[in-house]
């Protein structure tokens, strides 16, 4: 197979492949050989199929395969002479100027910018730390107390941490919405569903009461109708329940996989859980914080074009997709592609700063801790063992699990080497956003 590499720019490649048709020819006909030898077909005993019913059946997905080994076999040897370092896919096409008995493609292909010297040692990191306090238990199984909550109807005026069944409708100036009836819903009192001065009115009031109250809206408010106005709310409530939080007993803990229905065992589960959430979210600032550093640092390096552009596009599909996952439905052209560029630039940066220190320094990907992050991954669900069934089963799966821990790994060894200082905070503020 004959190759040639040429620049495009000064991160973007184009390589040449010419392979001899007779090459192609000869290891499809082997393997066409060995599938005749093999293949059952009905109406066919078998290794008597004749050759011509095994071209047809199995000629064109056999001659694909052949050639996409080769190209592959020539583009990853071409790679390692010209000691190239790939950043994203190449893009493989026919070339149309293939001479007599050979066949041509061409692949396009950017390449990992010059980094210089990565001097770790000059970098400022912050390393959080934090631990799960008792206070962080109870706070959990008050929220599970929560969730199994029931409300009972009461007849006194609403107050914080109440039910209400609303009927509201407003008025702007000579409009009214909705413009026949009203909306009802059901809302909890200090929940902050409601705008908070409509939610402010409706404490005090009794199943049947209601009241009008005067707000003027945000510019950005939810409902287009209402944003940047000034309205006459009315609330009418229809009914005011109380809640009713179950008692921690064995019954209780059971209903939460706990057979023995102990509550030391309990709190020993709440407790790995909330360590298992606080060790992704340490994970996820440390992440942050060796990813700003490195941004700063290398911020002047010229990045590839085209891999940029397709993280800006993949960040533009995320935003979409969970829009429609939160119940929107949004409109693609309404989110301004642009405003992922500088997003996907940092992304891009750190992705290949994190993979060309775990070159230089020939890190390599901890089997150990690939097996403990797939354990703590299947432990949140029901049946653990079938998930770490399907990671072993699903090369995927396995691929993005290997991916997550390596770069994990790599972050860790920055930080060490980096100027670092520990900052403790509480599990809360640990697991909440971070600024």
């Amino acid at each position: 197979m004959q190759v040639s590499v040429e620049s495009l720019g000064s991160l973007e490649r184009k390589m040449t492949f010419r392979v001899p048709s007779e090459r192609l020819e000869t290891q499809v006909g082997g393997r066409l050989r060995e599938i005749a030898r093999t293949t059952r077909l009905k109406g066919f005993r078998p290794g008597k199929v004749p050759a011509k019913v095994v071209e047809q059946r199995f000629g064109e997905q056999v001659r694909a395969e052949v050639l996409d080994g080769l190209l592959r076999e020539g583009f990853d040897q071409a790679i390692r002479e010209n000691a190239l370092r790939l950043a994203g896919a190449p893009q493989i096409t026919p070339d149309g100027e293939a001479g007599e008995g050979e066949l041509a493609f061409t692949a396009t292909f950017e390449v990992v910018p010059d980094f210089g010297d990565i001097e770790l040692e000059k970098l400022e990191v912050v390393r959080h730390t934090a631990e799960v306090a008792e206070d962080d238990i109870d706070r959990m199984i008050e929220n599970l107390r929560l969730q199994r909550r029931s409300w009972s109807a009461v007849t006194r005026g609403a107050q914080k941490g109440d039910a209400v069944d609303v009927e509201t409708w407003s008025q702007i100036g000579d409009d009214r919405l909705p413009p026949e009836g009203a909306e009802r819903g059901v809302t909890v009192l200090g929940s902050g569903a409601m705008y908070p001065e409509i939610e402010d009115a409706l404490v005090g009031l009794a199943k049947g009461e209601e009241k009008t109250v005067e707000v003027t809206f945000p510019d950005d408010w939810r409902v287009p109708q209402l944003a940047g106005k000034q309205a006459s709310v009315h609330v009418k409530v229809e009914q005011v329940s109380e809640q009713q939080l179950p008692e921690v007993d064995g019954a209780f803990i059971r209903s939460f996989g706990v057979k023995s229905g102990e509550m030391a065992q309990f709190r020993a589960e709440i407790r790995s859980n909330l360590e298992r959430e606080l060790k992704g979210a340490l994970m996820n600032r440390l992440r942050r914080e060796v990813g700003e550093q490195l941004v700063a640092a290398f911020a002047h390096v010229e990045l590839p074009p085209k891999l940029v552009e397709a993280e800006a596009k993949s960040l533009l599909r995320q935003t979409v997709e969970q829009a429609r996952r939160n119940g929107q439905n949004p409109n693609v052209a309404e989110y301004a592609h642009a405003g992922f560029v500088e997003p996907a630039r940092k992304r891009v940066l750190v992705g290949l700063l994190v993979g060309e220190v775990a070159r230089r320094h020939d890190l390599k990907l901890d089997p150990k801790r690939v097996n403990e992050t797939m354990r703590l991954i299947a432990s949140t669900y029901e049946e653990p063992q079938q998930v770490i069934e399907m990671y072993r089963n699903d090369p995927q799966l396995m691929s993005g699990l290997q991916n997550r821990v390596m770069e994990e790994q790599v972050i860790d060894w920055i930080a060490e080497r980096a100027q670092h200082t520990e900052q403790a905070l509480s599990f809360q503020d640990a697991i909440g956003p971070q600024g």
